[in-house]
């Protein structure tokens, strides 16, 4: 099989495994790689998941070389990993996305990791469509008290620009 088909079948095995299982894929992961603040692969066994965090936009990382990216973008990535590198995790999937990564809250030690980088004002709620049945409550919550207690990336405050309008203004 391809590269290029693997997202496809994926994406379909998700459609299948949602349409009759619960919403949790089953099973452990191991965290084997932080791709960017709110983008993780997963490993149980031979297969590899890529899983991008619902629910949150982290500040955006570079796709080139020695650029340094969107403020906090670097600060975003380490912290994920710190909280999610090399550990098992639990994913919550909400379906797929247009390029076949698992949209999922991510659970390490029972703790769900995507609220934990929007606490640390290292993420911003997702500004898009929501996912359906993602409940956001206690994330905007959290991305209240980070932005009032000037954490993280708040603390530029009006400088501050979300990760989808960096990407409309620097081609990520």
């Amino acid at each position: 099989m391809t590269r290029v088909h693997r997202p496809i079948l994926f994406a379909l095995i998700l459609v299948f495994v949602g349409l009759f299982q619960s919403p949790c894929l089953a099973g452990q992961y191991q965290v084997s790689r932080i791709i960017d603040g709110d983008t993780i692969e997963v490993a149980k066994g031979a297969t590899k998941l890529t899983v991008r965090l619902v629910g949150m936009d982290a500040p955006e990382a570079s796709h080139k070389k020695h650029e340094p990216g969107q403020p906090f973008s670097q600060q975003s990535t380490k912290y994920l990993a710190k909280l999610a590198l090399n550990r098992s995790a639990e994913v919550k999937s909400y379906g797929a996305d247009r390029y076949g990564r698992v949209l999922g809250e991510v659970f390490v030690d029972g703790n769900n990791v995507n609220l934990e980088m929007v606490k640390a004002g290292l993420a911003e709620i997702y500004r898009g469509t929501p996912a359906q049945g993602q409940d956001l409550g206690q994330y905007w919550k959290a991305e209240e008290e980070a932005k009032r207690a000037g954490k993280g990336m708040w603390v530029l405050g009006d400088k501050y620009v979300s990760p989808r309008e960096w990407r409309k203004t620097h081609g990520n």
